[in-house]
């Protein structure tokens, strides 16, 4: 197994992949513990660090320049100042944002955590502050996407939808990515957490176990009833497969050929924190297909790099050679 995985890891940095979704900023503001405030029963914090993180499908795009793609960034943020720290960011990982637009009219969608700690303590997080925006694309904002994507879809061999609810991704812009991916015969999966229902068609889709669980309106105890689940959800949606994360059980592949695999965890030893792990998941499997890799090779590499994502804390990316050093490490197949 590790001889095909380590190829198509090698062929990732010939791979353009196009990531369209919600990009978030999610904000790390860091504090020394001062006091407790004689206003309220609260800890004063002193600032000490804020540092701006790709988040949402904007942590796709990271992670596939990370492990060492070609990485395009498509979609809507504010003009502010959590915009341009975003794209700024970006900018510094390699990454194409020039279908990456600033509306005026919106406010880039923010995640800030205030980490809270000492000079002889851990810092922890104490409290999430989200600002979200979720009004609908202008007119012109979805022209401009459309417009986008029929000039860098049929040169890309790789699309990744990722949606976390707040709009970006229009039923135009869907059907549009869906009917050129089948027309280019370009691999894609989608990564929805509210409306996953909504892209029939689509190749690929990933669902951690409780978004399947509601997807097909069931509790989902064992993994007979979750492979029995995949199975008609798979064919609900017409897609080519579906990737079902289990956290510590690791993934679940079910495939329209009738194949299915139980994919265990690598390392169980260290479990950090699991923000952003599943787009982790979603950046190395398409990434790892569009390098030729099968269904099955492209889950493997993607299970052993969410598994490196789980043992970072915070909003985390993995490297190709964090990865390379995990499959030599792990794979015994």
């Amino acid at each position: 197994m590790t001889a095909p995985l380590l190829q198509a890891l090698n062929k990732f940095n010939q791979q353009h992949i196009l990531i369209i979704g919600d990009m978030i900023a999610d904000v790390y503001l860091h504090g020394e513990i001062s006091r407790i405030s004689r206003e309220a029963p609260v800890l004063v914090l002193l600032e000490s660090q804020i540092r701006t993180v790709p988040g949402g499908a904007a942590n796709v795009v990271n992670n596939v320049a990370s492990l060492g793609g070609v990485s395009y960034a498509i979609g809507v943020i504010g003009d502010d100042q959590e915009g341009e720290n975003l794209r700024e960011t970006l900018h510094k990982n390699k990454i194409n944002t020039q279908a990456l637009l600033a509306g005026k009219d919106r406010k880039t969608i923010t995640k800030t955590r205030v980490l809270a700690g000492g000079r002889a303590t851990v810092s922890q997080q104490v409290v999430r502050i989200d600002r979200e925006y979720d009004q609908p694309l202008t007119p012109e904002q979805e022209e401009a996407l459309l417009i986008a994507l029929e000039g860098l879809i049929p040169k890309s061999q790789g699309v990744i939808l990722s949606d976390y609810g707040s709009g970006t991704i229009t039923p135009k812009i869907r059907d549009l990515i869906i009917g050129l991916c089948n027309k280019y015969n370009i691999p894609n999966m989608v990564d929805s957490r509210y409306a996953i229902g909504d892209f029939v068609g689509i190749d690929y889709i990933k669902q951690n176990d409780a978004e399947l669980s509601s997807a097909v309106n069931k509790e989902l105890t064992t993994p007979e009833e979750v492979l029995e689940a995949g199975k008609i959800f798979l064919t609900k949606m017409q897609a080519k497969g579906v990737l079902v994360t289990r956290g510590e059980d690791g993934m679940l592949l079910i495939l329209a050929n009738g194949e299915h695999y139980f994919i265990p965890v690598s390392d169980k030893s260290e479990v950090f924190d699991v923000s952003g792990a599943g787009d982790t998941c979603v950046a190395a499997f398409v990434t790892a297909l569009a390098a030729g890799a099968t269904p099955y090779h492209a889950a493997k590499l993607s299970n052993y790099a969410a598994g490196i994502a789980v043992r970072k804390i915070g909003t985390a990316t993995v490297t190709a050679k964090e990865l390379t050093d995990t499959i030599l490490k792990f794979d015994q197949e």
